[in-house]
């Protein structure tokens, strides 16, 4: 060929090389040589293992797919063997990888008939026995942890974000044919967990799904990496990034590379160029390779737009990032997103249960948690009903309420997405001898303050109006600074309940925590929370809860015992004993004050919402007498009727979104 010719061809053998990456390193990981059975080097199975390996490492095996399997010979001396790359990386470098395991895999293991030998790039195996479409290996598993532990305070955070990634990875593995996946997730602003998974894509999905369980439950997760090797599957996660996120993210076409790139240098080199000696005949094979490398840039544009939107379709995670929602159709969210954020709804994501629904620990694709409300199918609302709550619930924003992000409606799924609060609720501490300790006053009037401002937003300053009815300690969810977020507000209606703007043929609530009206007769309104408000700040005081109250000097409930304190001059006897050693006494009483106010009978008598604000935000305001708490019960016998309705009885979920809300919604 010409100068000329010669430098078209290594203009376009680089420009297409740099969308590859080759790598002549390969790292050795472990190797293990089963001594049950040996060959000798003159024996016939020999001569059927280099054969094997030859076929195994030739220019013909799908590097592509990184992954090969073949057999040679009869028995017994027949030879199985079987190479995976994996499968972040490019053909050129599972070619080398397989080429150089070749070469040492005699090194290791010289005579066995059986073997599997791993490096970081690929993994060989061969055997005198049947290793196809199967994960019986026999041994061949290697553990691998990093150095580093993770302190004690982390673990169980790290640990949950580490099996949640990897669980979410196992289900984009299993609808792979490459049976492939990684996934990476933030355990910190400032850490990120990377994860992956693989099986050999000749096991079908279901012993690909076990052998990927036990890669990943038996990982050691107390440091900040590791994996396990098995023969037919992999685990592994670290926190950098090891594996190639842009080859992943958009892998170019292989095929379509060397094709082209042959087909022009055919044109470069072919008697073709030889015959055309004029001008005209080159401008005519310059304009042929330019127009060939138009189409292969044209092919690659394409190619990625695609990739791109299928990413999105069936993996890209929602972005919650905007504060304004401008239709309902931006809540909406991909069912098989949520599904896999959730591991498939399994069990070990399950966080709760409440009266209506399943509550399940989420993590989308980039690193965000959230908490999925996975309703009962018996709601005969419809879908146009569901939407437009589902978007007057989300457009509610305030600090002290837990954050409506979207929501999925498909054939009968139902499914509200919250953000997650890791610190759980404010009953796995209040009430938890072993975690009390951890809310001093400080933490606790906060608390008290900051939920006040959370039912006045629902009350006052929203577009509607909206009584929560069943706020409760497991109701008030706790961020990371022990803020405190109202959570389960709004969405009542979603259940079909049948229900008034001031009475209800049905009670739903929680027994100790709602008001007398609306317990005997129906009646609620913005007074009901504020009862329900008290019973919580008395909660907040003691550390005691109001269901399950009892004294032995007659006290059957908190509100009659915190009563009795008042009238006999000793209010500060209510107080939770580990709180003595650091409180402010004015605020203590203030707030034992404000508590009995608020669960007078006469919702009449009982302060709103903003003055209860105002009260506790200034020590100028007179307070009024409180009068005797209205209960519209002392004891219930276990055969009470209202016992056995579990529908009217909510219960408690400790981490996100805890119990549904029995709200109602109306105008101004």
């Amino acid at each position: 060929m010409s100068s000329y010719t010669c430098f078209i061809v290594f203009f376009l053998f680089s420009f297409l090389a740099s969308f590859t990456v080759c790598a002549q390193n390969h790292t050795y990981i472990y190797h293990m040589c089963y001594e049950r059975t040996t060959y000798s080097r003159n024996s016939t199975y020999f001569t059927n293992l280099r054969t094997l390996l030859s076929s195994l490492s030739s220019l013909n095996a799908s590097y592509s797919t990184g992954f090969q399997n073949a057999t040679s010979g009869q028995a017994p001396d027949r030879v199985t063997g079987l190479f995976l790359c994996r499968g972040d990386l490019s053909p050129e470098v599972c070619r080398s990888c397989v080429a150089f395991s070749v070469k040492d895999i005699f090194n290791r293991c010289p005579n066995e008939r059986e073997v599997v030998l791993y490096y970081d790039e690929c993994m060989l195996r061969y055997s005198d026995g049947n290793i196809l479409s199967t994960t019986l290996s026999g041994g061949g598993e290697k553990t691998l942890r990093n150095n580093t532990n993770v302190t004690s305070s982390q673990f169980e955070r790290f640990n949950d974000v580490v099996m949640s990634t990897l669980n979410q990875a196992v289900n984009d593995a299993l609808a792979n044919p490459r049976k492939f996946a990684v996934r990476k997730a933030s355990v910190t602003v400032s850490q990120t967990v990377y994860g992956l998974v693989q099986c050999t894509p000749d096991l079908t999905r279901g012993d690909c799904l076990t052998c990927l369980q036990k890669a990943i439950n038996e990982l050691q997760t107390d440091s900040i990496g590791g994996s396990l090797l098995m023969p037919s599957c992999n685990s592994r996660f670290e926190i950098y990034p090891f594996y190639n996120e842009t080859t992943i993210t958009a892998p170019p076409p292989p095929v379509l590379f060397e094709s082209l790139f042959f087909l022009i240098f055919y044109l470069l080199s072919n008697d073709f160029w030889k015959a055309g000696k004029s001008r005209n005949s080159k401008v005519l094979v310059v304009s042929i390779v330019v127009a060939i490398t138009v189409a292969l840039l044209l092919s690659i544009a394409g190619y990625c737009f695609l990739a791109k939107r299928t990413k999105k379709a069936y993996d890209t995670a929602p972005a919650f990032d905007g504060d304004e929602i401008a239709s309902v159709d931006s809540l909406q969210l991909d069912y098989r997103i949520i599904q896999a954020a959730t591991n498939n709804f399994s069990e070990s994501n399950k966080i709760g249960r409440g009266g209506f629904g399943e509550v399940y620990m989420g993590t989308f694709s980039n690193g965000t948690e959230v908490a999925v409300k996975r309703l009962s199918k018996t709601s005969a609302q419809g879908d146009a009903e569901f939407k437009n709550e589902v978007l007057v619930v989300a457009k509610l924003k305030h600090k002290n309420l837990v954050r409506l992000l979207g929501f999925c409606l498909e054939r009968e799924e139902r499914i509200l997405v919250y953000e997650f609060l890791p610190n759980k609720s404010l009953d796995c501490f209040l009430f938890d001898h072993a975690k009390k300790g951890e809310l001093d006053w400080t933490k606790r009037y906060k608390i008290i303050e900051g939920t006040a401002r959370g039912i006045m937003y629902l009350h006052q300053d929203s577009q509607l109006t909206i009584v929560h009815r069943d706020l409760k300690a497991s109701n008030i969810l706790l961020d990371e600074d022990i803020n405190p977020k109202i959570a389960d507000f709004g969405m009542a209606r979603i259940f079909g309940l049948d229900q008034t703007v001031e009475n209800t043929s049905r009670i739903v609530g929680t027994y100790g925590y709602m008001a007398p009206e609306y317990a005997m007769q129906g009646q609620y309104s913005t007074k009901s929370d504020v009862y329900s408000f008290g019973v919580s700040v008395l909660e907040i005081i003691s550390g005691k809860k109001n269901s399950s109250f009892y004294q032995a000097d007659g006290a059957h409930d908190l509100l009659s015992y915190a009563w009795r304190l008042w009238k006999n001059g000793k209010p500060l006897e209510l107080m939770d004993p580990v709180l003595v050693s650091n409180f402010q006494m004015t605020e203590m009483v203030r707030c034992i004050h404000i508590g009995l106010l608020c669960v007078q009978e006469d919702p009449v008598d009982r302060p709103t919402i903003p003055n209860i604000v105002l009260m506790l935000t200034s020590n100028i305001v007179t307070l009024p007498v409180p009068g005797e708490p209205g209960l519209f019960f002392q004891s219930r016998s276990t055969n009470d009727p209202l016992d056995s309705d579990q529908s009217m009885k909510s219960k408690s979920v400790p981490w996100s979104v805890a119990d549904v809300s029995f709200t109602d919604l109306y105008p101004r």
